[in-house]
């Protein structure tokens, strides 16, 4: 049997390079988002309602639940509070 390897997990475990890249930037977008919770102080109530959350949603978020979110929700959370989301496009390795 021959070895593959991949990029990264998400090219691994997704079907095609753009659902692998869906998941990636979705990954970065909650990973940002679980900083911004444990930065901000917050309990997680307060955090949810900054966010545009419910403390169960949030809670979801923070344990990786990443099916459960699409890239606009998690764009317009950071939006709420005050972060900028930018994207970079460039060729494939």
């Amino acid at each position: 049997m021959k070895k593959q390897t991949y990029a990264s997990v998400w090219d691994a475990i997704e079907d095609t390079p753009g659902a692998a890249a869906s998941m990636r930037v979705r990954a970065e977008l909650m990973i940002a988002i679980q900083r911004y919770v444990e930065a901000s102080g917050d309990t997680q109530v307060q955090a949810a309602k900054h966010l545009g959350l419910t403390q169960p949603r949030l809670n979801d978020l923070l344990r990786g639940r990443i099916e459960k979110f699409s890239l606009d929700a998690l764009v317009n959370m950071l939006a709420r509070v005050g972060r900028h989301v930018a994207v970079k496009v460039k060729k494939a390795a």
